[in-house]
């Protein structure tokens, strides 16, 4: 009967959102996440990647002097 009552008084404390800080951290966090601004951040930077395999393919297909500091400044211009 003396581990009976020791036993149960371990276990007797579980711990909750309101009593666990890093429970409630995880808690608010979950009932604060709000996805469309990380939808919105991950299609800019997909249109952003997608702009520079564009130019890449671009000047892959150009023959570009690049002595000529003139077609350079061409270039330079256009981005």
């Amino acid at each position: 009967s003396g581990c009976g009552s020791l036993i149960s008084s371990q276990f007797a404390f579980i711990p909750t959102a309101s009593t666990n800080p890093k429970a409630a951290l995880k808690s608010k966090i979950v009932a604060e996440f709000r996805p469309q601004s990380l939808i919105d951040d991950l299609l800019l930077y997909k249109r952003s990647e997608d702009q520079i395999e564009l130019k890449e393919k671009q000047l892959s297909t150009m023959r570009v002097d690049v002595c000529s500091t003139e077609t350079l400044k061409c270039l330079k211009g256009k981005a």
